[in-house]
């Protein structure tokens, strides 16, 4: 499914829901949002995705609850194996902890777990799971600080 057509988050939100996807409440989709199959997603509740993002999911992409999956974000669940011949094609889910902002042109590789409240900072590639309360950045994403939430 990719978006463009479809203004309204509601009417994406059901029909990805259609296609197998399970999603929770007040999930809110931006145009432009691409999703490789429906049926690999979970979304859980309070989820914000921006413009562009694209879900490219061959294996389960789970984000839960309180999450900001920000515009032109590309989650990718496989690789292909450069030492072998015919590039055999590798998936692993992905899976992102409640309370965490993955920021602006970020990227997320396949077996990648962001732990919970985590920031992946603008234009940042993780190829490792981060660790839950950290601030990461750059290529690859390396922690550059704990995150401190105010109450």
């Amino acid at each position: 499914m990719r978006s463009y057509l479809i203004p309204f988050s509601g009417l994406k939100v059901n029909i990805l829901r259609w296609f197998g996807a399970e999603i929770g409440q007040g999930v809110r989709i931006k145009t432009g949002v691409r999703v490789k199959f429906p049926w690999q997603l979970v979304i859980k509740d309070f989820v914000w995705i921006g413009e562009d993002a694209w879900l490219d999911n061959l294996d389960l992409i789970t984000i839960e609850s309180n999450c900001c999956i920000s515009q032109g974000v590309y989650l990718c669940t496989s690789n292909h194996d450069w030492g072998d011949r015919s590039f055999a094609l590798s998936t692993a889910p992905i899976d992102i902890e409640s309370g965490s902002w993955i920021a602006a042109r970020a990227s997320i590789a396949a077996g990648v777990r962001v732990g919970q409240s985590t920031v992946l900072g603008l234009g940042s590639v993780a190829t490792r799971s981060l660790e839950p309360m950290t601030i990461y950045l750059g290529n690859p994403a390396i922690a550059v600080k704990p995150r401190k939430i105010r109450e």
